[in-house]
């Protein structure tokens, strides 16, 4: 493909939206690409390469500014990697933050639900751990 690929193309190979892949150039994450007479963008091996690892670092829940900091380390390999790891060491402690949280949910849920035991609704766990605000504020976030 040595004549480059057009946006919508790109957004096909990559896996990134059409608008996406406009706001990533815009905030520089990816460079403005070369342009046709006709003013069209085109996307050469190393953009579509470049959106690739934006798209899966994005799946992995990296934030933008983490992206562009291991981007600036990819194009820049001689470098330590320690950057790298501790980028990644903080979405890891991120992660297991979020874990937590969603374990304390799945057990307050759990719990409403062992608590209600299909009675009446007077009687219901669910009803009255919903309308309890003071009860669980906090503790799940």
């Amino acid at each position: 493909m040595s004549e480059g690929a057009t946006i919508g193309e790109a957004a096909r190979q990559s896996g990134v939206k059409i608008p996406t892949i406009r706001y990533y150039e815009q905030i520089g994450l990816l460079a403005a690409p070369g342009r046709t007479q006709s003013r069209r963008r085109i996307y050469e091996k190393a953009d579509l390469r470049r959106l690739a690892f934006i798209r899966h670092s994005r799946e992995l829940g990296f934030e933008v500014d983490a992206i562009r900091t291991l981007l600036s380390l990819q194009d820049n390999p001689d470098q330590s990697c320690v950057t790298a790891d501790e980028t990644a060491r903080a979405r890891l402690a991120e992660v297991e933050q979020r874990i937590a949280g969603l374990q304390a949910l799945r057990t307050e849920l759990q719990r409403m639900i062992d608590g209600c035991a299909k009675g009446q609704v007077c009687n219901c766990r669910v009803i009255e751990t919903l309308a309890d605000r003071s009860h669980t504020h906090g503790r799940l976030a």
